[in-house]
């Protein structure tokens, strides 16, 4: 049923929110030359999956979990976009052809790992990874992969339509912030 409902919002954010999404391309063009980042994620059932994002790092930097970067590789339009969450627009595509839904797990990189060990051993990879969810919102980021895979699971199994709305409306109106680069 979840699928339904990530459709259609997808599908209607990326109608009303495209005049956004074009003028960000546009400032993305002039900030980095290539606005839409593209980077393989593990999916359901452990899949991998192209992850679209808007742009907000130098094109030449490695390709880490975030906690991971360095932060002077950060643009200054990227920090805007990453504050705003305005860098996670484009994964509404990614929501809308199915690879993820609004509300799950946040997919990680294949090379991650420990984190990956943790979230088989409990069973995250059953469902699509998301957007937002319960890590999020209490902003537990992929630097602590046991505690991570532990919030997912918790988040899975007390799972309803209730946590689907809530999540989404807390990841909106401010609440959250995923991961986030260290600062040196």
């Amino acid at each position: 049923m979840t699928r339904i409902f990530d459709f259609f919002f997808s599908l209607i954010g990326l109608i009303l929110l495209s005049p956004l999404i074009i003028v960000l391309l546009l400032i993305g063009i002039w900030d980095t030359g290539s606005p839409i980042f593209w980077q393989e994620r593990v999916g359901k059932n452990q899949k991998p999956f192209m992850l679209a994002k808007f742009r907000s790092m130098h094109i030449n930097t490695q390709s880490v979990a975030t906690h991971l970067a360095n932060p002077n590789s950060i643009t200054p339009f990227g920090s805007f976009l990453r504050k705003s969450k305005l860098d996670e627009l484009p994964q509404l595509w990614n929501v809308l052809v199915g690879d993820m839904s609004l509300v799950g797990p946040r997919p990680n990189l294949p090379n991650q790992h420990e984190l990956i060990k943790e979230r088989k051993k409990r069973g995250v990879y059953a469902i699509r990874p998301g957007i937002t969810g319960l890590a999020q919102v209490q902003k537990i980021d992929m630097s602590t992969p046991e505690l991570l895979a532990v919030t997912d699971a918790q988040m899975i199994a007390e799972f309803n339509f209730i946590y689907y709305f809530k999540f989404i409306f807390m990841t909106v109106f401010g609440k959250g912030s995923g991961d986030r680069v260290r600062k040196g």
